[in-house]
């Protein structure tokens, strides 16, 4: 269990600070929510040999690969709410035939959306949807609104644009192969090996046919974005990548022999995760179980650069999740990767219960394997107790001992004191006090942690000093 104690021990309290600092430093793994395939583990996977088949039966475990006995027609949102569209390189809409080299302008009219030629000349008014169909084999360009010229992109398939709440929406209807080859190097680069690309595209084609995020509407079935999967349309298609969809075209993840849904991510950080302990509340599921990752190491994510902030920058982070001023995060439960599950905040007016991808989205981080560890340093002019124990009033006599791991020393006693807590820490272990000398961080003095993580030794000057444990360093207080 993980606490981070953001407050001195009462102990160390009642020693009068010069000067104080509290630093929250946060490290962590991976990239994405942990389930099903690690992108950059299969490439890492591929680069050592492995096919695709024998990528995907790993990450989803349990399963094979089954073929579909139809291709279904996708339904992707491309935007929504827009007061008009650009089309171009349609042959027809709703049967009337048009000129592929024009664009045509959409917009809402009284009688539902209004089609206008380049003279401004109303073609169509239909109370949609209205279909723009390319030639074959062709694609139909779409423009955002015709006041700011945003490009849409180019999509096979039928793009329709229909009246909504807020505006008018577009939606591109293509068949399931058009779709997968508009995904995969959205989703991945099209550079890597070719396993990992035909792994990608059967774990594209198979989240398509097993999710439906428009739910009970019959407007689209997924988002071009990270709610379903990335879709650029013609714009994602390479040899490459084409190459993949053809080879594994119709094949599917299938667990006693029916399609599942296949999640997948970027970087694991070396381990996937169970479903119900990142989607926390969800069922189990047989084939998303946390498996080894162990080649996703290739990945500039596979573990972060540490990050530090001030306890009230992190209140602030937090915002409503914390009562009152946050003063310590308790971890309460981690899946097996050991990625939080949830977590305790515990504020100056209370505690609150939050799940891991909470803590996630309030701190702005990758992922939910996450690790926090505390510094509370202050300085004092007063006599502190040894680490563990109790003010006694009376000076202690200053001493020296020897670190016998590192054989640094240890100065105890009364005078210019550096004191406080870092959590979660051993008892027993050493701590370096480190002083800012000719512009780096010397050792100055080993300090043993105490009982949760207070400390207390006997400065050799006034300076700038800071704590490092366990590699982490702790914040720069000033010694006078």
């Amino acid at each position: 269990m993980l606490a981070i104690a953001l407050v001195a021990a009462s102990a160390l309290a009642a020693a009068p600070a010069a000067q104080g600092a509290t630093s929250l430093v946060i490290n962590g793994r991976g990239w994405g929510h942990g389930i099903g395939m690690s992108q950059y583990g299969a490439l890492g996977y591929a680069q050592r040999g492995w096919t695709a088949d024998r990528i995907l039966t790993h990450y989803y475990t349990g399963t094979k690969l089954g073929r579909l006995s139809t291709s279904p027609t996708v339904r992707v949102l491309l935007q929504s709410g827009r007061p008009s569209y650009g089309v171009r390189g349609a042959v027809s809409v709703n049967g009337a035939l048009l000129d592929p080299g024009q664009t045509y302008t959409v917009v809402r009219g009284g009688q539902g959306v209004v089609v206008r030629d380049g003279s401004g000349t109303d073609r169509l008014t239909s109370p949609g949807p209205l279909a723009f169909r390319p030639s074959g084999g062709g694609a139909v360009t779409l423009l955002g609104p015709a006041q700011n010229g945003t490009s849409g992109g180019r999509y096979r398939g039928v793009v329709q644009i229909a009246t909504g709440s807020g505006g008018l929406s577009a939606v591109n209807a293509l068949g399931l192969e058009d779709y997968v080859a508009g995904v995969i190097s959205a989703e991945i680069p099209a550079s890597w090996p070719v396993q990992a690309l035909r792994a990608q595209a059967v774990a594209a084609r198979t989240y398509a046919v097993t999710t439906n995020a428009g739910g009970k509407t019959d407007l689209f079935t997924q988002y071009a974005d990270t709610r379903s999967q990335m879709y650029r349309g013609v714009a994602a298609e390479t040899p490459a990548t084409s190459a993949a969809v053809r080879a594994t075209a119709g094949r599917v993840v299938t667990h006693q022999g029916a399609p599942v849904t296949t999640f997948f991510f970027s970087t694991s950080g070396g381990r996937t995760e169970n479903i119900e302990n990142s989607f926390v509340g969800s069922d189990p599921k047989p084939w998303l179980k946390s498996v080894a990752d162990p080649y996703d190491t290739v990945s500039p994510h596979h573990r972060w650069k540490s990050s530090r902030m001030t306890l009230s920058r992190a209140t602030t982070k937090l915002g409503g999740l914390v009562k009152g001023s946050l003063r310590r995060i308790k971890v309460t439960r981690r899946g097996v990767s050991p990625r939080i599950v949830r977590a305790d905040l515990v504020g100056s007016r209370g505690t609150t219960s939050v799940t891991g991808p909470q803590l996630r989205k309030a701190f702005g981080l990758r992922d939910t394997w996450i690790s926090f560890r505390s510094f509370s340093t202050a300085v004092s002019t007063q006599p502190a107790p040894p680490p563990g124990g109790k003010l006694s009033g009376v000076p202690a006599i200053p001493k020296t001992t020897t670190d016998p791991a590192t054989g640094g020393a240890r100065t105890s006693g009364a005078g210019l004191r550096i004191h406080g807590v870092i959590d979660p820490a051993r008892a027993g272990a050493w701590a370096a006090v480190e002083r800012r000398t000719g512009g780096r961080w010397v050792r100055a003095v080993d300090v043993q942690l105490g009982r949760g993580g207070t400390y207390s030794t006997t400065l050799p000057g006034p300076g700038s000093y800071r704590l490092r444990y366990a590699g982490q360093a702790g914040p720069t207080v000033n010694a006078r």
